[in-house]
């Protein structure tokens, strides 16, 4: 007996139809994913959707002072939660944060594949609840935990993510995400490394 790997590492474009994906397949594009490759940009119109077959993206909102990542999509995900949902742009920025590869399809080419398919708009739309259910409970963990139950739970996040316990991230990227000074980052990952986490 053979086993056949999925065509995709992408969750969601491996739970597509058959169909749903051949609407959609023409307009993909393979891409490299470098770190700090800017997806998003708040505010600015959404070019391209991103489905990450491996790497990270993260979601940052930021304000005139502060910039704090509010969610994460790796290879069970997609970007452009806002085209989804009917919209053109976005309030956040969303970038590269571990380099990897992924597929792209442009918006339009999106928008007309779900207009043919309630069921492609719908895995589509499961996929943006899940989001909405994650970056809920990033907030409720933002408001509650301490930096260490932060940096763990953030830290269980990535390697889902990324299949993987190598997490190869700098201080400087965790400080961003957990909104904290490097300094932080260095005492919580020691409390961790102490308690043998």
């Amino acid at each position: 007996m053979t086993s056949t790997s999925p065509p995709f590492q992408n969750v969601v474009l491996n739970s597509l139809s058959a169909s749903d994906l051949k609407l959609i397949q023409p307009s993909l594009e393979s891409d490299a994913l470098p770190v700090r490759h800017l997806i998003e940009t708040a505010n600015k119109p959404i070019k391209r959707v991103y489905f990450l077959e491996d790497g990270l993206a993260s979601v940052i909102a930021t304000n005139r002072s502060h910039r704090l990542e509010v969610g994460l999509i790796g290879r069970d995900g997609m970007t452009g939660i806002s085209v989804v949902l009917g919209q053109d742009t976005s309030p956040n920025e969303t970038f590269i944060q571990v380099a990897g590869t992924g597929h792209s399809i442009p918006v339009q080419a999106l928008r007309t594949a779900m207009d043919k398919s309630r069921s492609l708009e719908r895995a589509l739309l499961a996929f943006a609840h899940s989001f909405l259910n994650q970056t809920s409970r990033t907030a409720l963990s933002n408001g509650t935990a301490t930096l260490e139950e932060r940096l763990a739970r953030w830290l269980l996040l990535a390697s889902d993510q990324l299949g993987s316990d190598d997490v190869p991230l700098t201080h400087e990227f965790l400080s961003l995400m957990l909104g904290v000074r490097r300094a932080g980052v260095t005492v919580a990952l020691n409390f961790l490394e102490k308690r043998g986490i």
